[in-house]
């Protein structure tokens, strides 16, 4: 079976890290294989939504230690091993957020340092209640500072610190609260609520939603004068498409729109 699974059903991808004997760690084949499966699908037209769930105990449990380990076994210790590692982590994150379509993890378990970045690093993401979320590599003293980059742009930078520095795990509600998932529901019903989610955002004009995820990335990094006068400029562009002014035109006259998807 393969490691990552990936169905397709109407105009979501459902994307399943399987390997749960490994808690879905981000191991190389596991990095390679989201790499692979994510540049497929950011060509693909015919998929608008794309969920990404794990198998098992755990969404995921981050890095895969027993890998790193081996790593040191190189003459400089690991540094080019852990370098190239990192690199490919880190491609991974900025792929999902510059995939054209938008992304929605289904998280249930854990959800633990590189696994916890992953989960902020999609777009929305529905939690299971007892799910427990963290980046915990303080504990075995390795600060996790690549996971940092995503949490510390999800949450509050003092919350994002106290979870850096005790490597204490929060709940799904507390992570609800805090902004790092949209949803908290029951495990019974994650699946159904993430593919309702999906669901939804996919019956959407797809064109308008593409040009909104780019748009919303590129703009946080502006200062507020800039992102306005950027903004601006998405707007005339997404109002000059005739999809734009059929949707216009179908509200007004009170009918659903004829998109052509």
């Amino acid at each position: 079976m393969a490691i990552l699974d990936v169905t397709q059903r109407g105009a979501i991808s459902h994307l399943t890290m399987n390997a749960p004997e490994r808690l879905n760690a981000l191991s190389d084949e596991m990095l390679a294989a989201l790499q692979e499966t994510l540049d497929a699908l950011a060509k693909d037209s015919s998929t608008r939504v794309i969920t990404l769930a794990g198998t098992g105990k755990a969404f995921c449990a981050g890095h895969d230690l027993r890998q790193m380990t081996a790593m040191r076994q190189a003459e400089d210790g690991g540094a080019a091993a852990f370098k190239d590692l990192f690199d490919r982590c880190a491609s991974v994150m900025a792929r999902v957020q510059s995939m054209p379509q938008p992304m929605i993890a289904q998280v249930h378990g854990i959800a633990t340092a590189a696994g916890c970045q992953l989960v902020a690093t999609c777009d929305m993401a529905v939690a299971a209640e007892g799910t427990k979320f963290g980046v915990n590599g303080v504990n075995i003293g390795l600060f996790c500072s690549t996971p940092m980059v995503a949490l510390s742009r999800n949450i509050p930078r003092k919350q994002a610190f106290e979870m850096l520095t005790t490597g204490e795990f929060i709940s799904a509600e507390r992570a609800q609260a805090l902004g790092l998932v949209n949803r908290v529901v029951p495990e019974s019903a994650l699946a159904e609520e993430t593919t309702r989610l999906a669901d939804l955002v996919a019956s959407k004009l797809g064109a308008a939603v593409k040009i909104g995820k780019e748009a919303f990335y590129n703009q946080i990094a502006m200062n507020t004068a800039d992102a306005y006068a950027y903004t601006g400029d998405v707007m005339v562009q997404n109002m000059l498409r005739a999809d734009t002014r059929e949707g216009i035109d179908a509200f007004l006259e009170k009918r659903n729109p004829d998109w052509d998807q």
